[in-house]
């Protein structure tokens, strides 16, 4: 019986670290793509509102809001690539389409809360300096809204059958 309750254990923990592997190495991947995504939304939304260094203000000064919405718009599509021919290429729906239609509506909602965190800092404690954007926006809204886009993809979005065994 020792034997037989030593194998089963020993499978149950190669199934566990097994599960270990692919959700840490998912992370891992997630957070590459995240912070490139990060930086091309933060790089866009500072010049559409702050314009390059040495210009007066960015081509979106009066509408730091829109400014938010195009800039990650534009990272949105980027990590959509990223995360559907890298982090979760194993479990990708073949129906591109329709994920691409999921992963929007869930980054919609991540958005939406990068946005309220923007517009609070804005528009209920009057703050309208670039530091406090980026904490509000780059920094707590996209924190807050980037563990809700993880679990969404992992649960509804990527969740197509394995389509090949996942590659180190």
């Amino acid at each position: 019986m020792t034997q037989t309750r030593l194998t089963s254990d020993t499978g149950l923990v190669g199934r566990i670290r097994g599960a270990y592997d692919v959700l840490a190495r998912e992370v891992a991947k997630f957070g590459t793509i995240g912070l490139l995504a990060f930086i091309l939304d933060t790089t866009l939304y500072n010049y559409f509102v702050f314009g390059l260094p040495g210009m007066a203000e960015g081509p979106m000064h009066d509408i730091p809001l829109r400014a938010k919405i195009l800039a990650t718009a534009i990272a949105t599509i980027f990590s959509w690539l990223g995360n559907r021919y890298w982090t979760f290429r194993h479990t990708r729906r073949p129906q591109a389409f329709h994920e691409f239609l999921l992963f929007i509506w869930f980054n919609i909602l991540g958005l939406l809360i990068a946005v309220l965190c923007l517009a609070f800092s804005r528009y209920v404690l009057d703050l309208h300096s670039q530091v406090a954007d980026n904490i509000s926006a780059n920094g707590v809204g996209l924190v807050l809204g980037t563990l809700f886009r993880f679990w969404a993809y992992r649960t509804y979005v990527f969740k197509g059958d394995a389509l090949a065994p996942p590659r180190h």
